[in-house]
């Protein structure tokens, strides 16, 4: 409804500024099926029977579509990336040009969620690639790469970023590292609950696939298997949940959108740095017998540890210094004055983690693109963070970085 009208708006070349709210239904009429709704949704008018099983197209995307104008700045949001969303709001307003701003709004009585769930799950959308964030900016440059960015998105090099799952075994709490996919969020809103099934512990079997390893697979390797994602009861006891086609079917289109965004935007998928075995078997022993003896000096061994893998930074300028060959200089944190405000970790929990004390350190340097350092640099409540200098200058806007970066190293 009024799709032609705003595409009439965005080739206007006049500062018109547009919010669109995607609750990927007909909001304005009870909660109808519309384009914008994914693969398998169920809702008024694409309703789960024999013949049909929800939603049967793959999602229209009004961003990609407003970038297709070439003429508008474009920003894809959710309010649970308050940053982000902000940012694009200042650029997009500020643009001398029209602007679409395409925001994440969950629709509590038609998603199936709860009505104090709207952050919780934008935030999962995020994360399970549902909803990429994303920002358009003709204005920045002649190519893809240079005019759009997928800054904000958790873990870009991968296809579905990991989580944790918390659950109690024996009575014992435990721990599994798993895929965040499009099963894994869809699980959580009743308008995809026809299509998953929790199989009784007594019927697990070998051709039971997990679900991001069913996608990697193809059509003959797929016969015989069934997808299940892990999930928690409510005695937070692990669990298999079946998965149907139709999510199957909403994943893959999920993750070709990303790996198409991943292409327009330059981003590379992660290559693990080839390393010396008798370096890292040195590394490892040095940084155990060092934690051991700080443990045993009353210390926490965690600044021996960052020495140990190579992030010496994180400790004292000094070391970071003599690190440098003009080029590259590790990151580093003050450690011993963070006041654990919680701004880095949630930035990126794989380049920062606490301490026993909670004082951040810097865990792995090369978990991030070099802009999370800085970026985490400038939200640092105590000015303790140190981005250093990349070593790999190929990145998207590097330039830019290095000279955000100048003040806080």
């Amino acid at each position: 409804i009024g799709f032609q009208n705003l595409s009439r708006a965005l080739m206007s070349g006049k500062p018109i500024k547009i919010v669109v709210v995607d609750t990927q239904v007909y909001s304005n009429t009870g909660g109808q099926a519309c384009t914008s709704g994914f693969f398998g949704q169920v809702s008024d008018m694409a309703q789960y029977g024999k013949a049909i099983q929800g939603k049967q197209e793959i999602r229209k995307e009004i961003g990609l579509i407003g970038m297709a104008h070439r003429t508008s700045y474009v920003m894809q949001a959710t309010a649970a990336n308050p940053n982000h969303m902000i940012e694009g709001f200042v650029q997009g307003l500020m643009a001398r040009r029209p602007a679409l701003f395409n925001l994440y709004t969950p629709c509590q009585p038609e998603h199936g969620i709860g009505d104090d769930m709207s952050s919780h799950q934008a935030k999962l959308a995020v994360e399970s690639r549902a909803y990429p964030l994303f920002r358009y900016n003709p204005d920045k440059g002649k190519t893809p790469q240079e005019c759009f960015e997928l800054d904000g998105n958790p873990e870009m090099d991968k296809i579905w970023p990991n989580y944790t799952l918390n659950y109690v075994d024996g009575g014992r709490e435990k721990t599994l590292e798993v895929p965040m996919t499009f099963a894994d969020f869809a699980l959580t809103e009743a308008r995809f609950r026809k299509h998953f099934r929790k199989v009784p512990q007594d019927a697990w079997n070998e051709n039971m696939v997990p679900f991001s390893e069913f996608l990697d697979m193809d059509k003959d390797e797929r016969e015989g298997k069934v997808p299940f994602i892990w999930a928690v009861d409510r005695k937070k006891h692990l669990s298999r949940v079946m998965v149907a086609s139709a999510i199957v079917e909403s994943a893959e289109d999920r993750r070709d959108f990303w790996i198409m965004l991943k292409a327009m935007a330059g981003v590379k998928e992660a290559e693990a740095p080839a390393e010396n075995l008798e370096e890292k078997i040195r590394r490892e022993v040095v940084g155990n017998i060092a934690a051991g003896l700080m443990k045993m000096a009353g210390g926490s061994g965690n600044g021996f540890e960052a020495l140990a893998n190579g992030s010496a930074a994180s400790v004292a300028p000094a070391e970071a210094a003599q690190a440098t060959n003009g080029e590259h200089m590790s990151p580093w944190i003050d450690t011993d004055e963070c006041t654990s405000c919680d701004e880095c970790i949630k930035l990126n929990n794989k380049i920062f983690a606490y301490n026993e004390n909670k004082k951040a350190f810097i865990k792995d340097p090369n978990a991030g693109p070099y802009q999370d350092l800085v970026k985490a640099a400038e939200k640092c409540t105590a000015q303790v963070i140190h981005p250093g200098l990349p070593a790999d200058r190929s990145q998207k806007d590097i330039e830019k970085w290095v000279k955000r970066a100048e003040k806080y190293n």
